[in-house]
């Protein structure tokens, strides 16, 4: 079976990088069968240079990226490509949009204090990009999330174009909600995480209030409940079960050529998603 590469953008803060082994945890779970391992793209070792050098066969990467942007359109097929000859790479698209991500979502507000069925209204705060489509795909995710809540939810974005958390927090208070939730679209902590954290608390002008009640599962901060007055804002992902399936089921589509992601990236990239390393 080709190995399972787990590309992750990678993290200076240590809770980062945890819940990314974690999460390979939990695929390895999934499909005991399978070589799993996670590679990055940057500030964390081992590099996704490195595990791919030292595979050889066919592998799958995975993109554990939750839009479509330059690390998916270029940087993971450029890695691919510099693995030579000896490693045949497929790349599958990144998680976003999906709604097994949606059901993640949904659970980490639910830690987070947001009642189930609830009809307020959510703000979904994602990394943000300059890349259009990684854009794009936040609002199709808007989209799952409020389908599978049946309320309203908006798009936000730590950096980047379009509204910040906060912002689009106090846009929803100012239309008369009462109660508003953040859902951290985010796969782990780090400084994107206390920036979305950062941005509500100074929406509403005070500090965060009530309890803060860190739940931890496999060595890994799993969720993270918070209260800023109202507003409700969630943990990442973080490794939860619903991702890692989604993870499995990224590979199995692409070892079997069903969803080969050529991107702009400069590598050669065949009709059934193929790169060509030769």
């Amino acid at each position: 079976m080709p190995a399972l590469v787990l590309a992750a953008h990678g993290t200076r803060n240590p809770a980062g990088a945890a819940v990314t082994e974690a999460l390979a945890g939990r695929v390895r779970a999934l499909r005991p069968d399978l070589d799993v391992r996670a590679g990055y793209l940057g500030l964390v070792a081992p590099s996704l240079d490195d595990v791919l050098a030292g595979l050889r066969g066919v592998a799958v990467l995975v993109p554990l990226l939750l839009g479509t942007g330059h690390h998916v359109r270029v940087d993971i097929p450029a890695a691919a490509a510099a693995a030579g000859p000896r490693l045949l790479c497929r790349t599958a698209p990144a998680l976003g949009p999906h709604p097994l991500l949606a059901e993640a979502l949904e659970d980490r507000l639910a830690e987070a204090g947001r009642e189930p069925g609830s009809p307020a209204p959510v703000v979904l705060a994602a990394a943000g990009s300059s890349d259009p489509a990684a854009r794009a795909d936040t609002t199709r995710m808007a989209r799952l999330l409020a389908l599978r809540l049946g309320a309203r939810v908006e798009p936000s974005y730590v950096s980047g174009c379009g509204p910040r958390p906060g912002e689009a927090v106090a846009a929803l208070r100012g239309d008369g909600h009462a109660e508003v939730s953040v859902a951290t679209y985010l796969t782990g902590p780090g400084h994107f995480s206390e920036s979305v954290r950062a941005s509500v608390r100074e929406s509403v002008r005070a500090p965060v209030s009530g309890s803060v009640h860190v739940s931890v599962g496999a060595s890994v901060n799993a969720s993270v409940r918070r209260r800023v007055r109202d507003v409700f804002v969630s943990g990442p992902l973080g490794p939860h079960e619903a991702v890692a399936r989604l993870v499995v089921r990224r590979y199995q589509q692409a070892a079997a050529g069903g969803c080969g992601h050529p991107g702009t990236s400069r590598t050669p990239v065949t009709s059934d998603g193929r790169i060509r390393t030769a």
